[in-house]
């Protein structure tokens, strides 16, 4: 049985997929014959890019009795997917040239593509942050880091005297004090790469050759932390880039808004409002 998030998905695409092909059949077919046409899906291009700017303004009106957040959601990303078909057929299937207009369509791009990386992100990082472990709020991840570096330096600093020898505290100090000391493996995290991780965890195997039974306990203590810190650092990264895309995508679409008003201005200054 089809789930009504699913069923509401499938709906949503159907519709994309017919609207794209009435679209293009339409615009195929005026082409030739409609000199004008160009305005039109210029006209249509400027109120799509309107109707899902809206959405910021949706977002900070959830009090009033419109439809679900998330089924503006649904609508703002397919809408979007749609406004880029719309970008194309007003340039008529045409690379852009001069200044402006490239100007103009890479600022469409960066819109358009933060908007696919934001739904992206929408859609896997709150399950990847689930698996990682219990979510920790944003604010409270420096708390936790300067706990778990706490308990690595008393770990590593305790078992000195009964071990007597220094060989786990200096592989700390070599390997894992800057780990510890801040936010670690961003660019790794942000693609879901374990790798770091697991290059930190053979090193303990190296190391563990040359540690006493007491220290070996230690050091599968201090693993632990690491995996710890590892988890909290991957949280820091999904929620930095689940609130950081929109001060990449919001942006980058009021300048759209503007250099599409100036595109309007010049274009009925320079011929008339007609070809």
């Amino acid at each position: 049985m089809i789930r009504p998030l699913a069923l509401r998905r499938l709906g949503f695409c159907a519709a994309l997929l017919v609207a794209s092909a009435l679209a293009i059949y339409a615009h195929e077919t005026a082409r030739a014959s409609c000199p004008r046409l160009v305005y039109f899906t210029g006209w249509a291009l400027l109120a799509l890019m309107l109707v899902l700017t809206g959405y910021n303004a949706r977002k900070k009106l959830a009090f009033l009795p419109l439809l679900k957040s998330s089924t503006w959601f649904q609508i703002h990303v397919y809408l979007g997917l749609f406004t880029g078909l719309a970008f194309l057929l007003h340039l008529q299937w045409r690379v852009p040239t001069g200044w402006f207009e490239i100007s103009l369509a890479s600022l469409f791009a960066g819109v358009t593509f933060s908007g696919i990386f934001g739904w992206w992100l929408s859609r896997t990082m709150p399950k990847r942050l689930t698996t990682a472990g219990g979510e920790v709020p944003y604010d409270r991840i420096p708390i936790v880091r300067r706990s778990l570096r706490e308990q690595a330096e008393s770990l590593v600093l305790g078992v000195i005297p009964s071990a007597k020898s220094t060989t786990l505290a200096d592989f700390y100090a070599a390997r894992l004090a800057d780990f510890f000391a801040g936010p670690a493996n961003f660019s790794a995290h942000m693609v879901g790469s374990r790798r770091p991780l697991a290059t930190l965890l053979d090193d303990f195997i190296e190391v563990d050759r040359f540690l006493g039974a007491s220290e070996k306990e230690t050091s599968r203590k201090l693993a632990d932390l690491v995996r710890q810190k590892d988890a909290l650092d991957f949280h820091r990264t999904g929620q930095l880039l689940l609130k950081g895309w929109l001060f990449v995508h919001i942006p980058l679409t009021y300048g759209l808004l503007v250099f599409s008003f100036v595109h309007i201005v010049l274009v009925y200054s320079f011929s008339g409002g007609a070809r």
